[in-house]
Order: C-alpha cells, then structure tokens, then sequence
C-alpha cells in the first residue's frame, strides 16, 4: 500500500491515512472491489496505534468509501456516482491544502460547513 505518515504533519495519523486511503481510491488507485489490509496489519506496517487504523477505517466508511464485511475484510465500497467521486477528489485537494497552509481539521471542516450553509440546501 502506499501511504506513508509524516511526523511531523500538523495533520493527525488517523487523518493522514485516511485522506490518503480517500486520495487512492478517489483517483482509481484501489478500485471498487479492492480489498484493504487488516487493520492491525496496516497498523504495524505505518508502526502506529491499531485505532488510529480503525479511526480512519470508520471514517471512509461512514463517507461511503468502504465496506467492512466483518471477518471478511474490509473493501473499497461500490455504488459511487461519478458526482460523488469528483466531489471526493476536490475533498482531497482541499484537506492536502488545508494540511499544507497548517490548518487545523476542525478549522477545515468548520469553513467547509460555512460555506455549505451560505449556499444553501442542494
């Protein structure tokens, strides 16, 4: 797998994996279908905590990018429109720039919430 985490990242090792897990599955890189390693596994390859793994598991899946099949694994989740998948890429960008200009998640989300209430319901 090819996520790398960077100590000294003002972003979190939950967020880092997980905005790197939504990056490689937004741009094709792990395809619907794919399956992801344990989450124990995965914890021991990056050498961090086994729930900073499971954080960042939970977190694509509520956003709909996995599916955890109990003791058959977890997969990067179907049903995606092509709307979806472009709005996950310019999520991407927009949590690597946050994380780039030293913005905090809370801070990222907070705007992000700003800016969807001044345009409304969809």
């Amino acid at each position: 797998m090819l996520i790398e985490i960077d100590p000294g990242s003002p972003a979190p090792p939950y967020e880092q994996v997980r905005g790197q897990l939504a990056a490689l599955i937004g741009d094709g890189r792990l395809p619907v279908g794919s399956r992801l390693p344990p989450v124990r596994q995965l914890a021991g390859e990056l050498g961090l905590a086994v729930n900073t793994v499971a954080r960042a598991y939970r977190e694509l899946e509520a956003a709909g990018l996995l599916r955890t099949r109990g003791r058959h694994g977890t997969y990067v989740a179907p049903g995606r429109d092509d709307a979806t998948d472009r709005l996950q890429r310019a999520a991407v960008r927009y949590a690597e720039e946050a994380a780039r200009l030293g913005i905090s998640p809370d801070r990222a989300l907070a705007l992000v919430r700003a800016a969807l209430d001044a345009v409304g319901p969809a």
